[in-house]
């Protein structure tokens, strides 16, 4: 790492507010900053083609799934993810690559001066960066995943190709609302006139919201769960799974991926639907090939990380970044279907999290290493320790993710299971 790049990052991380490492006092509650910034820098985000990913779960993955889909199609596909695990570049790849260092520099060093009149977040910042960078370096699409909610988040100044919304559930209810039909209507904030979306699945609270919006702006909508399904076939930790899909206008498809997980079956579902959508609709040409070999090989191709991830064998370690009720609910329905013989649980959150709903979903016959991710919002992990202790939860807290993590490392014998989650700052602190 050059050290005029490490420079630029520390005054990134220290000028503007980051909602990761902050909460919602980073979170700007219109676009103003957004278009100011575009503006600044010819309004990058106009000559984009783009598709837009929003939702509460799977949206990383299906933003993921996509890319690689496009990118084994021979276009080069630019991807716009957040947060970052490790690299502050993470966020923003063109076929897996990461931005390089020089490029965020320059993007900064020119804009220093628009940031000292606009005081924009992080995420304004990042996002306008990456729309700065695609353009510059002419990607033929660019998957772009929302941040937070939908409506008034910075990636929503784009006008896509097709908006994407994977499902809704309970996450950030402080800024987006306390009923899944709040929630969803800030998530519909993404459908724009006359452009399609894809819904990944159906909920009878929230479905209204999205007839109704999708009508209103006379934009074609797609329930992706209704009209197709996917099954099953097999699935283990070293080798992927492999799985059916059945989409009403084709014949069953067999597919093999390298991604891991029953919960990833939706997420294959909802990029499958808006995949086959863009083809059929030659809205974007892709070869049938392409998407069976581009399924196969999602991890290498887009470079995807932190979501049920095995780190180890004997004892096996998972990694997994559910930080949230709905995610946690299909992290340990998962976990159920494996054989060990102890469970360790290495689990820190932050502060904004509602612990009365995502402490009664984890399972009780675990030992907890409870720990803080070294972050301002990280909740003390003492403090986690004495809530879970009213939840029949044991374990110990400790000072630090790498030492409960070390800890459950020399305590777990080879055929127990080491499962890192809670929030995507322990899993960052364990890679």
């Amino acid at each position: 790492m050059n050290s005029k790049y490490q420079h630029t990052l520390d005054y990134l991380f220290s000028q503007l507010p980051m909602y990761q490492r902050v909460g919602s006092t980073a979170f700007k509650k219109d676009l103003t900053n957004t278009i100011a910034l575009c503006e600044a820098n010819n309004n990058p985000h106009k000559k984009l083609k783009c598709i837009h990913v929003g939702g509460t779960n799977g949206k990383g993955s299906v933003s993921h799934i996509i890319a690689a889909v496009l990118q084994e199609n021979g276009y080069k596909v630019g991807l716009y993810t957040s947060p970052h695990y490790k690299d502050f570049r993470e966020r923003i790849k063109i076929n897996g690559e990461f931005i390089s260092e020089g490029a965020v520099v320059t993007f900064t060093e020119n804009n220093k001066e628009i940031f000292k009149k606009i005081a924009p977040s992080f995420f304004e910042m990042t996002v306008v960066m990456a729309f700065d960078y695609f353009v510059k370096q002419e990607v033929d699409y660019a998957v772009i995943e929302v941040g937070l909610g939908g409506r008034l988040d910075s990636t929503n100044v784009i006008e896509p190709l097709l908006s994407i919304i994977t499902n809704i559930s309970f996450d950030h209810t402080d800024m987006l609302g306390n009923t899944l039909p709040e929630i969803a209507f800030e998530k519909a904030g993404i459908i724009k006139s006359n452009i399609p979306v894809i819904i990944g699945e159906i909920n009878e609270e929230t479905k209204s919201v999205f007839d109704n919006i999708a009508k209103a702006k006379n934009a074609q909508i797609q329930f992706a769960d209704v009209n197709n399904n996917i099954l099953k076939l097999n699935s283990d930790l070293v080798n992927g799974t492999t799985f059916e899909f059945n989409n009403k206008r084709n014949n069953k498809i067999n597919f093999k991926t390298d991604l891991i997980g029953n919960y990833q079956l939706k997420n294959l579902n909802t990029a499958l639907a808006s995949i086959y959508y863009l083809k059929q609709n030659n809205i974007v040409p892709i070869n049938e090939l392409s998407i069976e070999s581009g399924i196969q090989k999602v991890k290498q191709l887009s470079k995807f990380t932190g979501r049920f991830q095995v780190l180890q064998m004997n004892p096996t370690v998972i990694i997994d970044s559910a930080h949230n009720e709905g995610g946690i609910k299909e992290l340990f329905k998962e976990i159920k279907q494996f054989t060990y013989k102890e469970l360790h649980i290495v689990f820190g959150t932050v502060k904004d999290k509602d612990l009365s709903k995502i402490l009664p979903l984890l399972p009780k016959r675990a030992t907890y290493y409870f720990c803080k991710a070294n972050i301002p919002r990280g909740l003390e992990a003492k403090q986690l320790f004495h809530h879970a202790k009213e939840h029949n939860l044991s374990g110990n807290y400790f000072n630090s993710v790498e030492v409960a993590y070390n800890t459950a490392l020399s305590n777990a014998k080879k055929e127990d299971l080491i499962l890192v989650t809670g929030s995507i700052f322990i899993i960052a602190e364990v890679l």
